[in-house]
């Protein structure tokens, strides 16, 4: 890991602290671990088996935009792949900035494939992932509207959520639209500029053509993926899968603490509270803890410290399992970006 990238994650790493610390402290943390203590262990493991059907069921969403490609990932690699990825997304700032970069590679890793064909790959994943999150957050918002009043912090979290999907969705149409003219453009202002950095592998007196091609093929790539549409009608069936096993995780982690939630009210909580993971956090780690707590206290009125002992159980399964599985992969598949 480079300086720049270790005081990022120093920063970040800060960050999370000084989250978890105002949580705590405002929730009580006696009362959080009293909580904790009180979970039956048969339903704690049954948070993780449901977490590691969500982690299985977004694998096989990768496995099958790169079968798309025409890149042939095995059911088990391609779980050690998306672990990897999740891994990198959980343990670097702004996690997909991360995350994606390192499944790339991890997909070159086992599969020879081109490095941006991988990159479209796992992008595409996590851009699929945005649709069945829409459609949950729109039916729980409005299934709980006709039992009770919106308050602030919901109307507050749905709108802000509304306008950043509406900005990248704008965001992507515009790359899309004039994707020729960066194919066209971008190469020529790129290529001084990495010159300039002194790497060997930039000296070439090809780099601005090689990254014209690389542009083109992903871009390529990207209209091979959209333009499929049985396998995006699979993918996005699997989405909403990881998307509900994700729900019966929480469900199963309030059960553990002797509570039942409507699952229409997880619906939106999910996807909405997982929005903090844009947050300079690893992860979003802290920020999406809070962020749960902040949305689940108003729409269950189950006392903050046992809501708090329940996501801390929910996100031992959805973080911290995936960052040892990941780690792992990552380590073992041999790719050493994130050092």
């Amino acid at each position: 890991m480079d300086e720049r990238n270790r005081r990022a994650f120093l920063v970040g790493a800060v960050g999370t602290i000084a989250v978890f610390a105002v949580l705590f402290f405002a929730v009580g943390a006696r009362d959080i671990v009293d909580s904790l203590l009180s979970a039956r262990p048969s339903l704690v493991v049954a948070t993780f088996v449901l977490a590691v059907a969500w982690l299985v069921s977004w694998s096989l969403m990768l496995r099958t935009v790169l079968a798309g490609l025409g890149i042939r990932v095995p059911v088990g690699k391609s779980f050690l792949v998306y672990s990897g990825a999740v891994f990198a997304n959980n343990v670097t700032p702004f996690g997909q900035a991360g995350g994606e970069p390192i499944a790339a590679l991890l997909i070159s890793k086992v599969s020879d494939a081109r490095y941006e064909t991988g990159l479209v790959g796992i992008a595409s994943v996590d851009v699929l992932n945005v649709v069945p999150s829409i459609s949950l957050i729109l039916v729980g918002v409005g299934y709980y509207a006709t039992t009770a009043a919106l308050g602030e912090t919901l109307e507050t979290a749905v709108s802000s959520a509304i306008v950043l999907i509406a900005g990248i969705v704008v965001a992507m149409w515009l790359v899309w639209r004039y994707h020729q003219t960066i194919i066209d453009r971008l190469p020529g202002i790129v290529a001084p500029r990495l010159g300039k950095l002194g790497i060997e592998r930039f000296q070439s007196d090809t780099l601005e053509s090689d990254i014209e091609d690389r542009l083109g093929r992903f871009f390529e790539n990207i209209e091979r993926v959209a333009t499929d549409r049985w396998r995006l009608a699979a993918v996005v069936g699997l989405s909403l899968c990881g998307w509900l096993f994700q729900v019966a995780a929480l469900t199963a982690a309030f059960a553990a603490l002797g509570y039942a939630v409507p699952p229409y009210v997880l619906l939106f909580v999910i996807p909405l509270a997982n929005l903090a993971g844009a947050a300079p956090l690893p992860g979003g780690l802290g920020g999406i803890e809070a962020a749960f707590v902040t949305l689940l206290v108003p729409t269950t009125g189950i006392a903050a410290s046992t809501i708090t002992a329940a996501v801390l159980i929910f996100r031992g399964a959805i973080y911290w399992m995936p960052v040892l599985i990941g780690g792992l992969s990552v380590s073992a598949l041999g790719v050493r970006a994130l050092r």
